[in-house]
C-alpha cells in the first residue's frame, strides 16, 4: 500500500536536505500516517483507515461522515 492518506490524499513531498556547507541532496518528506480505528455511528461499526495526523484532528472537529463525503469515499468498503 502506498503512503497516502485515505481521506485527504496527502503524500510525500520532494525537498532538499541542506547541510551546513549548503550542499543540497534530495530527500522525501513523508506524510505522518497512522493506522486508526474510528467509530462510524451511521454504520454502527469500527472503520480502519490510514490517516495523516492532521486528518485525525480534522475528524475530531468535523466528524467522520462529513470528511468521507468531502473525499468521496464510501465507508462501507473499509
Amino acid at each position: 500500500m502506498s503512503r497516502v492518506c485515505q481521506l485527504t490524499g496527502k503524500r510525500a513531498n520532494n525537498a532538499f536536505a541542506v547541510s551546513h556547507s549548503h550542499r543540497r541532496t534530495k530527500k522525501l518528506q513523508q506524510a505522518n500516517l497512522q493506522w486508526k480505528r474510528i467509530w462510524w455511528p451511521e454504520g454502527k461499526r469500527w472503520v480502519r483507515l490510514r490517516l495523516s495526523t492532521s486528518a485525525i484532528k480534522t475528524i475530531e472537529k468535523k466528524g467522520l461522515a462529513v470528511m468521507a463525503k468531502e473525499a468521496g469515499i464510501n465507508l462501507n468498503h473499509y
